[in-house]
């Protein structure tokens, strides 16, 4: 059989040229990637898309986007005819250093995060650091939250201090930014082997990830005008496990102030966008919570982290 003919491409129709260029003629499908279509409608709409094209139980599905489409398709992949192959052609910085290396795949429900899916790897993640040239901004920007977020996980390169200084410059020097993305993926990728199923070592990818997912929940259910990306908010909920930290005696006094300061240079958000009690239901709905507890990222300093089973996270300070 035409291997060519056994590949199906989903893409997200933001990046429709780069695509279809990439795709060669093959099959594609353009999808909205965005939270509001990151639903078991748009999986299924790609389920039926696959089955009305004839892939069969050989099927590789492209998925040619950011981490909404990685998951998305990837997720779609999984479960048609019971599990086909695919593969990740990650487009943002975002993706090509967190969704698209690490093989969480899945969808939004009712506004919470990520609540349907299920762990399956691509086999394999092609990363392009040239597309990230045509990527908006504040787009570009929201990556670096990923990438920080690694290197504040593991920084035995010293690659924090270099993300922060070429990130935080007004015109990016992709030169420079390429082996970052290489040092960062090569992080959570070994991460991930030692703990595929998130048991244990891999809970520490989750740094910021509690507050951000409450606060893409509060803003997705309150209609909030220019809503933070995933990116942003992660951002601020690195610097609410940072002041945390501090509280809970873990880390060095200033080193919030630190990260604040260095996210803040790189154009991200540190503030919540809204008053810390209105997120409390969705921090205890998180993935994350189980049984009355968070497993919740702290921070010792950068490049060393704990994970701490904690039932309050207004703690007084030890």
């Amino acid at each position: 059989m035409d291997k060519k003919k056994s590949i199906y491409v989903v893409y997200d129709r933001n990046v429709e040229a780069f695509a279809l260029k990439l795709a060669e003629g093959r099959p594609a499908l353009g999808i909205t990637a965005d939270e509001d279509h990151k639903t078991m409608d748009t999986v299924l709409e790609i389920c039926r898309w696959l089955l009305a094209q004839g892939a069969g139980r050989d099927a590789l599905v492209w998925a040619v986007g950011g981490g909404i489409t990685t998951d998305m398709a990837g997720f779609a992949a999984s479960i048609y005819k019971r599990g086909v192959r695919y593969a990740n052609y990650p487009t943002t910085l975002l993706s090509q250093v967190d969704a698209g290396v690490g093989g969480k795949t899945g969808v939004n429900l009712d506004g919470y995060k990520n609540m349907l899916g299920v762990t399956k790897f691509p086999i394999y993640t092609r990363i392009l650091p040239e597309v990230l040239q045509t990527l908006p901004a504040r787009e570009l920007r929201s990556g670096a939250a990923e990438m920080l977020k690694t290197f504040i996980i593991e920084d035995k390169g010293g690659h924090y201090e270099k993300a922060v200084k070429v990130l935080s410059e007004e015109r990016i020097d992709f030169g420079a930014l390429a082996p970052l993305i290489e040092a960062a993926a090569a992080v959570k990728r070994k991460i991930v082997e030692q703990d595929p199923y998130e048991e244990n070592l891999r809970r520490c990818l989750n740094l910021g990830h509690t507050y951000a997912h409450a606060i893409e929940w509060y803003q997705h259910t309150h209609g909030q005008a220019d809503p933070l990306t995933h990116g942003e908010a992660v951002a601020v909920g690195i610097v609410q496990a940072a002041l945390l930290s501090e509280r809970l005696g873990v880390c060095k006094p200033g080193l919030a102030d630190k990260i604040r300061a260095d996210l803040q240079a790189c154009g991200l958000p540190t503030d919540l966008p809204c008053p810390e009690s209105e997120l409390e239901d969705a921090l205890w709905k998180d993935k994350k919570a189980e049984k009355g507890i968070i497993h919740f990222v702290l921070i010792k300093k950068i490049g060393k982290v704990i994970i701490k089973d904690l039932d309050d996270l207004h703690q007084p300070a030890e």
